[in-house]
């Protein structure tokens, strides 16, 4: 076991859930070309989306370290563009080279010539100028996105605006699902893999406990326990309530977390309540923006009153990690919470459909044709990896009871990851028992 970190920022919003919240609609991501909706709407080539070092605004509110960690920026750090589209320049007035600097170039002596020719003694030049917009990155945002993803403060409690709170479901629809979980438009990846590593080993952790505030059953109020382990993200230990209203925009959409399943609250509520946790706040209505950005393996230990365990990958060989995952298994299946992350950024994760500084879930392992395996679920419950040692097929867990099979063939975010590849893409694994 390692140290455990002073405080972690892993964290990168989901850009299938933002996407939805800026345009209002819902989209097919199973869809082979849904990846060309999220470069038209984030303005970012799909292959740049999952790495900092490319000023993805799915990192918004980051920046990344020289040694590949990341860091929180100062909200006043951020800008936000003037509108949520890019402007058209104008070059019809354009007679000079001089008049060029009114487009926004600074330097004309900079500008590299693409090609020149003779045309009937007149020379034509093709100069290269770069981008004359400035698209949105982590650090230039949209209008939309500010809203979105950090929010605006009210007197009568924290509503972004465009949505509103509403009760738009049963909290549970049947079981506890370790897939139920789906990460909405704020960076808190590493809290929605807790709560999904949970529900896949500890199901019966997860708790509908709730009592009616009125004389109708519609009338209640959810309690959810937190424990405080000490850094960010934490509070003194408390009993949490809320009610069922969670967010959702004018199409009656969720905003943030959500269910799998429609019509399911659970996952929301508790992503509510942990607002309203480490926000310090009486208020129903918390500030969901602020849970972006931490420690998943803290998160599982701050709801199950455990002992959160650090493993780090550079100071361990891909089979040392897979006995890890092992010991913390039965039947291939994980028992303990188990969660892992990758790097802040790297050199590989660009087009491996592996996200830089995001958390997973750690299901179990397998082995298959004498190869090892880590089976992870993605907390956005879409995006696997690219032909990356990956095994397709049907993993089988068995205990009589609930454990049931788990399919790798589909676009649901859940794979087997081959151990070398495993310690090439993450940082470090942790379980909380």
């Amino acid at each position: 076991m390692d140290q455990a970190p002073k405080e972690m920022f892993v964290g990168v919003i989901n850009p299938y859930a933002l996407t939805e919240a800026i345009t209002g609609r819902k989209f097919d991501w199973k869809d082979a070309k849904s990846y060309q909706i999220l470069e038209e709407t984030l303005e970012t080539n799909y292959a740049e989306l999952f790495d900092i070092k490319f000023n993805s605004p799915l990192y918004a509110g980051l920046e990344l370290n020289r040694d590949n960690t990341v860091k929180a920026v100062k909200m006043e750090d951020i800008k936000v563009r003037s509108t949520d589209k890019l402007q058209s320049v104008d070059l019809s007035n354009i007679k000079s080279l001089n008049d060029l600097s009114n487009t926004g170039i600074k330097d004309l002596n900079t500008i590299a010539v693409k090609n020149a020719r003779l045309d009937k003694g007149d020379v034509k030049v093709v100069l290269n100028i770069p981008k004359l917009n400035n698209t949105i990155n982590n650090k230039l945002i949209s209008p939309s996105i500010k809203n979105i993803v950090f929010g605006v403060a009210t007197a009568v409690g924290w509503t972004p605006a465009g949505t509103s709170w509403s009760d738009r479901g049963n909290f549970f629809n049947d079981v506890t699902e370790y897939n139920d979980p789906i990460q909405g438009s704020v960076a808190n990846c590493y809290f929605i893999a807790a709560i999904s590593a949970i529900a896949w080993a500890s199901p019966f952790s997860i708790e509908h406990k709730v009592r009616a505030t009125g004389t109708g059953e519609t009338d209640r109020t959810n309690a959810i326990q937190f424990y405080t382990k000490g850094g960010g993200k934490d509070a003194a230990s408390k009993l949490v309530e809320v009610t069922d209203n969670t967010i959702i925009n004018s199409s009656s959409n969720p905003v943030y977390c959500r269910s799998n399943d429609a019509g399911e609250i659970w996952p929301a509520v508790y992503e509510k309540a942990f607002a309203k946790w480490i926000n310090n706040t009486n208020d129903d209505k918390p500030d969901i923006s602020k849970t972006a950005y931490g420690d998943p393996v803290k998160a599982v230990a701050q709801l199950m009153n455990t002992t959160p365990y650090y493993y780090y990958t550079s100071t361990r060989t891909a089979l040392d990690l897979f006995g890890i995952v092992r010991e913390n298994s039965m039947s291939m299946k994980t028992i303990n919470p188990m969660v892992a992350w990758t790097y802040g950024s790297g050199k590989d994760y660009s087009g491996s459909n592996i996200v830089g500084n995001h958390a997973y879930t750690v299901l179990g392992w397998s082995t298959f044709n004498g190869k090892n395996y880590i089976i992870l679920r993605n907390p956005w419950g879409v995006t696997e990896p690219n032909g990356l040692n990956s095994y397709q097929g049907l993993i089988s867990f068995f205990d009589g009871s609930f454990w049931r099979p788990i399919n790798m063939i589909g676009n649901d975010g859940v794979f087997a990851l081959e151990i070398s590849a495993f310690k090439n893409y993450f940082e470090a694994l942790g379980v909380a028992k």
